[in-house]
């Protein structure tokens, strides 16, 4: 971002509290400025925000030229809470502007080492210090979903009510509930489909995970064949899912080549 002697406060002393910020002095007649420029640019954008970069162009803004005392330029400062914490002068080649910055970065935190980790007793002790991580929620409802233990899927079930829903979380309850997804092929689905819907809860997302699940894992065995049918799956889901005991309802699923409700007899 450019800073001006009137921004200055705000998007680099204030700015410098939430993270390390590097100021860039410079002038449009330098010709070493432009080299730096779009190096220091590149390189603070691969820390993805850790580090902000400010550049000031020294002719433009005599104030904040004079608070860093500039003699000559370009000159780079690192600013964390309000203070300059290094700084260098001249136009430094890509690896070492890089390492410049490496060294500006916050440590990693004790919740990034035990998530780095991964093991259970890690992400256990990740999830005490940050009950809302959801990188370690996820990483350890997926171990625990794995498991044999149904207290421990019951677990992981709860640890993913604390965060917000999304395509991973779905699909690591639907594993939860449902066992280790190795054994989705074959009859093995039609099993899974059963005993969801015996819950008798809503499991259309939970549906779509375990056929998915099956397809990626046994492709050639799970999809019937053009024109086939799997009737016991198909009563089991009309029936069960509706309660229905004889006959058809609306919405049931009926096998093929089956005569539609309401449908006109031939003679």
């Amino acid at each position: 971002m450019d800073v001006t002697d009137a921004s200055f406060e705000t998007d680099v002393l204030e700015r410098s509290a939430q993270a390390p910020v590097v100021v860039d002095l410079w002038a449009s007649w330098c010709g070493p400025c432009r080299v730096l420029g779009p190096i220091l640019e590149k390189v603070v954008a691969e820390t993805d925000g850790k580090v902000v970069l400010a550049k000031v162009d020294v002719d433009a803004n005599p104030r904040v030229a004079t608070t860093f005392q500039v003699q000559s330029i370009p000159a780079v400062y690192a600013v964390s809470d309000r203070k300059v914490v290094d700084r260098f002068v001249g136009a430094l080649p890509e690896p070492a502007v890089r390492e410049w910055v490496r060294n500006l970065l916050p440590g990693d935190t004790e919740v990034d080492r035990l998530v780095a980790a991964g093991d259970v007793d890690s992400l256990r002790k990740a999830v005490e210090l940050e009950p809302g991580n959801e990188k370690a929620v996820v990483a350890l409802a997926r171990l625990l979903a794995d498991s044999a233990e149904r207290a421990d899927r019951d677990e992981a079930l709860a640890l993913l009510a604390r965060i917000p829903e999304t395509a991973e979380t779905r699909h690591v309850a639907a594993q939860a509930r449902l066992g280790d997804e190795a054994e989705l092929a074959g009859d093995g689905i039609e099993a899974k489909l059963d005993a969801l819907l015996e819950r008798g809860e809503p499991v259309g997302e939970e549906i779509t995970e375990v056929v998915r699940a099956a397809l990626s894992s046994s492709p050639a065995e799970s999809i019937p064949a053009r024109g086939t049918h799997t009737p016991r799956v198909a009563r089991s889901a009309g029936q069960r899912q509706l309660g229905h005991r004889g006959g058809h309802r609306a919405g049931s699923v009926v096998p093929c080549g089956s005569a539609s409700p309401g449908a006109a007899t031939k003679r």
